[in-house]
């Protein structure tokens, strides 16, 4: 991050709460942030834009920033022929949405930072993501003069006119999707998977070539498809990409937790900064993945990863921040690398045994003789090659990560972003429930709930909706599709793991507010926006997963199972037909929609409906917990209940476990295996029949 001079005024960012805008608050640019009076001081004078879209932990944002942004000459270009706005994409995705689709539409890469000029009416003309410094030089003076010419800026506007016109049109008519009925096939489902799998690095994990995104959402489709149709090859490529990823340098294996991306193949170099949305995520996919395989390397990592999230990102009162940065003294991963000879100092006589297991040498594996820390081998396998038992490298283990992260601690720590945003904490909120599921450790639940606790203390809004963010005891900007969808799934999950009957109608109340206020009266996929927040030049929508799960499929899985929980016939309707629209392209790049291929399966397996009721329904919620449950939704009562699942089945003298389908019950059970055993052959007779 740049440091500003003593003497340095700031600019209008000084005023926003966002870490990122904070951090070019000291720029000579007259930055101003997304908003009325940058729009309207455009219009008035006629100039054009210039929005510039990052985020804090960005790395290549950091550069331009000291580059351009802090050069008085290019500084004053830009204030003299633009009016500038600066705009942080995790606040405002609305306004990165809108402006990377038009930098695709222009047949541009995107990337962070994105920089786009458009005319005063905001609409887009021409953009790109970093420049060098003489390269954004040039390019402001062949905008601004291109702009302010009569013979050029005619062109322009059009051009901007017909841009508009493109993020304006149908996202689903852009590709092609029709409207049909829901056909779901296991034949289809063999071509969906055949695809996805033409996509596999069966050798180093993941999908395609460097760089290698996590990418949970894929991998969770694959643990649901082969507990449902026993599809090996799914089980074995999801297998080989979790234990990569969790050798690999983009786990920290000092302190836990996943960075962003791997700019290589073999998942060793990290881009090293540390988001929350992809370490919530992935605790929900090992801990899932421990459910199906019973694997100890999976649950090391959830165990690690959970403490890393509560240690470096959680706030006193239960929220969770964004991310920690890649950069520290201004240079990319430093504070995560080691020398040999700093190894050698921090773990003494150990060191030699401790440089074997991580793969440290004196020439390195990253910059100036440093080591990103990973691994090639099994913990047995290194005992076995080392004579040594189990036990004592799991000791080892646990004594090296505890004094390299405490020599680690004395250096200058990544910058933290410590805004905290609804959608991710909601991610979060999730992973820590399915790690409770998997696990059942009190601390997870009880971290889970205090998170949600801060939720509903600072994120909800007094008319019933929610805040995308706060900071410093500051909720703004109303929340986004993305924010609603996750914290419902989040939500119902809490419910499914406590039966707290409290989760489960807050899931209820957002559901009905989403359908109020997002909902397209001409198809039933929903806007990103919320109909009472600020229009922008196009309204869009969210079809295609990413590396956090597209809003629609997350929506539509909502509707599936709430609609099933609380037996509204017209939310699980309306699932069906979000999945309609984009079966097909589903079934061809499932690469894209793997939260829709997730949704296929749910309608082409019976959902189950297991309901416990009885004075020990939570004991035999636990027993059940700990298995995977693909495709069922899990509901219960220690007492009396008037959900629609549970009425009339309460027996003040037993408990007993139902298992539905559609409403009709088998042969009601008093253990989990007895119901394990019912679901698994249901599961079985559903696969020879689809």
């Amino acid at each position: 991050m740049t440091t500003h001079a003593p003497d340095a005024q700031p600019n209008r960012l000084i005023h926003e709460s966002s870490p990122y805008l904070l951090q070019h608050a000291y720029n000579p640019v007259d930055w101003y942030p997304w908003g009325e009076e940058a729009l309207s001081r455009a219009q008035a004078e006629q100039k054009p834009i210039l929005v510039s879209i990052g985020y804090a932990a960005c790395h290549w944002c950091h550069v331009m920033e000291r580059e351009s942004f802090e050069h008085e000459q290019i500084a004053q270009m830009m204030n003299e022929r633009f009016v500038c706005i600066k705009v942080d994409r995790e606040e405002r995705p609305d306004v990165d949405q809108v402006y990377m689709d038009a930098i695709h539409a222009m047949g541009l890469g995107g990337g962070w930072p994105l920089n786009v000029f458009l005319t005063p009416e905001a609409k887009p003309f021409y953009g790109g993501t970093y420049f060098p410094p003489r390269n954004w030089f040039e390019l402001l003076q062949q905008v601004s003069n291109a702009y302010a010419s009569a013979e050029h800026r005619p062109e322009l506007d059009k051009s901007a006119e017909d841009f508009a016109r493109v993020l304006r049109a149908n996202d689903l008519e852009k590709y092609g999707a029709q409207t049909v009925g829901v056909s779901v096939s296991r034949r289809e489902l063999q071509m969906l998977l055949q695809n996805l799998e033409k996509r596999f690095d069966t050798q180093l994990g993941g999908t395609g070539q460097a760089p290698k995104f996590p990418m949970p959402v894929i991998w969770r489709f694959l643990l649901r498809a082969h507990a449902l149709t026993d599809n090996h090859a799914a089980l074995q490529q999801t297998q080989l990409t979790l234990r990569e990823m969790a050798w690999g340098g983009i786990y920290d294996q000092i302190g836990g937790g996943f960075a962003r991306y791997s700019v290589d193949e073999q998942w060793l170099v990290p881009h090293f900064e540390k988001m929350l949305y992809d370490n919530g995520q992935l605790l929900s996919l090992y801990a899932e993945a421990y459910q199906l395989t019973q694997d100890e390397l999976y649950r090391d990592v959830v165990e690690q990863t959970v403490a890393w999230a509560r240690r470096e990102l959680m706030s006193p009162e239960g929220g969770f921040y964004s991310s920690l940065d890649a950069d520290s003294e201004g240079e990319e991963g430093k504070f995560y690398v080691f020398t040999l000879d700093e190894l050698r100092e921090a773990l003494g006589d150990e060191a030699p045994l401790a440089a074997d297991y991580y793969r440290c040498t004196a020439e390195g594996n990253w910059e100036h003789g440093r080591n990103i820390l990973h691994r090639r081998h099994s913990d047995a396998d290194f005992a076995q090659t080392h004579q040594l038992t189990p036990g004592v490298v799991a000791e080892l283990l646990q004594g090296w990560r505890e004094r390299l992260l405490a020599y680690r601690s004395q250096r200058v720590r990544p910058g933290l972003d410590d805004k905290i945003l609804t959608g991710w904490n909601a991610l979060m909120l999730r992973g820590l429930v399915d790690a409770y599921r998997a696990f059942h450790q009190p601390e997870y639940l009880q971290l889970a709930l205090q998170n949600a606790e801060f939720i509903e203390n600072n994120l909800r809004r007094a008319h019933g909706g929610l805040w995308r963010t706060t900071k410093n005891g500051r909720a703004t900007i109303p929340a986004f599709l993305e924010d609603y969808a996750l914290l419902i799934d989040a939500y119902t999950a809490l419910y499914e793991a406590t039966f707290a009957e409290r989760w489960l109608q807050r899931a209820r109340e957002l559901t009905e507010y989403v359908l109020q206020n997002f909902a397209d009266p001409a198809e039933p996929h929903f806007f990103y926006t919320d109909a009472t927040g600020e229009a922008l030049i196009a309204r869009k929508k969210e079809l295609f997963d990413n590396v956090i799960p597209g809003s629609n499929s997350v929506m539509a899985h909502n509707l599936l199972r709430l609609g099933t929980l609380l037996d509204v016939p017209a939310w699980r309707e309306q699932a069906a037909a979000m999945l309609a629209l984009v079966q097909d392209m589903a079934v061809k790049e499932p690469q894209h929609l793997a939260g829709w291929a997730s949704l296929y399966l749910s309608l082409l397996f019976p959902l189950a409906e297991v309901a416990i009721a009885g004075p020990a329904a939570e004991q035999l919620r636990q027993e059940l917990s700990r298995h995977p449950l693909p495709n069922a939704v899990l509901t219960g009562a220690a007492m009396e209940s008037n959900l629609p699942l549970l009425q009339g089945r309460f027996q003040p003298e037993r408990s007993l476990i139902y298992v539905c389908y559609n409403h009709a019950c088998q042969q009601p059970v008093a253990s989990a295996t007895e119901a394990l055993a019912q679901l698994r052959a249901a599961w079985q007779a559903a696969q020879r029949e689809v």
